[in-house]
């Protein structure tokens, strides 16, 4: 990639969240509450993953993602026969969320305001994406397989968008905690 390129419009469109201060309003809103629940103490230094020297977030994240993407798998190439184990894997992924979001939550804590305003709407459309996955596994529930696998494609956008954020932010941004010694580690050592 060349610097002198223009930027995808999906990254200028990032870029223009990252600058968007209408959302300071609700991220100075939230903050006490997200520092006082998850960002502080012994509860935010375990959800943020000092003890472990690496963020706890991205690891938990792929447990969700990983059963949701999976769910969809079965009812594409299932078309229907493996409705319970989709089901199933539905119902992991929303068990398995909300750690995956108190982690997040405790990293967004020791976040910068450009990267605050950006977590803001990860967390928001991630909020959107598992209201989705709940409306399918009800819909499972019910017997109504074919919503309940319409409404997973539907989360799955939902949540490659959210995911497209958590990425910008783990990576472009490098909020995520590490432990001191990568960052004095000289490359390929």
């Amino acid at each position: 990639m060349n610097a002198l390129e223009p930027p995808a419009p999906l990254v200028r469109l990032t870029l223009k969240l990252e600058e968007a201060t209408a959302l300071d309003g609700a991220v100075q809103a939230i903050e006490p509450h997200i520092l006082k629940l998850f960002g502080s103490g012994i509860r935010g230094s375990v959800l943020r993953g000092d003890w472990l020297g690496h963020a706890v977030h991205p690891v938990l994240a792929t447990v969700v993602l990983g059963s949701w993407t999976s769910a969809s798998v079965l009812d594409l190439i299932g078309r229907g026969k493996w409705a319970e184990p989709a089901q199933s894997l539905v119902g992991t992924g929303l068990l398995t969320v909300g750690p995956t979001a108190w982690a997040g939550w405790a990293e967004w804590s020791t976040a910068g305001p450009r990267e605050k305003r950006v977590g803001l709407v990860h967390a928001v459309t991630n909020a959107v994406a598992i209201g989705t996955y709940a409306g399918s596994w009800i819909a499972r529930r019910r017997g109504h397989h074919d919503t309940g696998a319409r409404l997973a494609l539907l989360g799955a956008a939902v949540a490659g968008a959210g995911g497209y954020l958590g990425g910008h932010l783990a990576a472009a941004r490098k909020v995520s905690t590490h432990h001191p010694v990568f960052d004095a580690a000289p490359p390929g050592a």
